[in-house]
């Protein structure tokens, strides 16, 4: 009756491998098996026999490559080589291990072979890439104030100065200069808005200034009198070491830039983000 069950071949691990040619001169030789390279478990996986004689403890093995030290007789057989694996023990297939069978801590992070940089505010992507998250904070950002009026002229542009520090996120202001520039590594788009509340005119103009140049402007075109507060916003792409300045301009009449309004309400301000993308 013809066995049925499982192949014999299937019972262990023990693999025979292609038989050594000595050539009386070469003292190691590559392990095959079915002509393909064989790398053994280590040399104590190995038995093997040369002219009938068991082989033990008298080579090493690197690799797929067996060395025995000394070169072999020209003459010599080998008999059999056999690799013994680990019992009924085999690989599992690809796509057969579970999340399950793994080990909290198992799967170190050098394993995954990431990209980038490792922190408390990154994570690690799809894509095998570390990943600042959605959302983050609208950095840098920066508020400065006036603490007093500030007298003007009919005509021409009058820089506007900035006594107060309400936010600094990653020290731009530079009240000394009534300026703000954008720090070091913080490229990016930004959001600007300008508010100026003045004494009495007819036609004013506010201007956002970009190293020197005037970038955006807001123009009443005529029509304002008495105590009046304009604001616009601005959205600008801005590089590090880009200063931004801010200008008041009368068209026909003098008077003051206010600081404060009557209820003691900073009415007067200069602010923006770097927005987030």
């Amino acid at each position: 009756m013809a066995y049925i069950g499982r192949g014999l071949d299937k019972i262990s691990n023990v693999e025979k491998l292609d038989n050594l040619t000595f050539d009386g001169s070469s003292t190691s030789f590559a392990l095959q098996k079915g002509g393909s390279s064989f790398i053994p478990s280590s040399a104590n996986n190995i038995l093997l026999s040369i002219d009938g004689v068991v082989q033990a403890g008298n080579f090493t093995v690197s690799g797929s490559t067996i060395d025995f030290g000394t070169a072999i007789s020209g003459s010599s057989t080998c008999d059999f080589i056999l690799h013994y694996g680990v019992g009924l023990i085999t690989a599992p297939a690809d796509g057969t291990v579970t999340t399950a069978k793994l080990a909290d801590s198992s799967v170190s992070l050098a394993k995954l072979t990431a990209t980038g940089t490792k922190d408390a505010t990154t994570f690690l992507r799809g894509d095998n890439t570390f990943a600042t998250p959605a959302g983050g904070t609208n950095t840098p950002a920066f508020s400065i104030t006036k603490n007093a009026n500030q007298s003007t002229s009919a005509g021409s542009n009058v820089l506007i100065t900035w006594q107060a520090t309400n936010l600094d996120t990653d020290s731009g202001v530079d009240l000394s200069n009534n300026k703000y520039v954008v720090p070091s590594g913080k490229d990016g788009n930004y959001f600007l808005s300008l508010q100026v509340s003045f004494d009495y005119g007819t036609r004013f103009i506010l201007s956002i200034f970009k190293n020197g140049t005037a970038i955006r402007q807001l123009d009443t075109g005529g029509g304002t009198s008495g105590e009046t507060a304009l604001n616009f916003n601005a959205i600008l792409a801005l590089a590090a070491s880009d200063e931004l300045t801010a200008y008041y301009y009368s068209v026909t009449s003098t008077g003051n830039i206010r600081y404060e309004n009557s209820s003691g309400t900073q009415i007067t301000r200069f602010e923006g983000y770097k927005i987030i993308e």
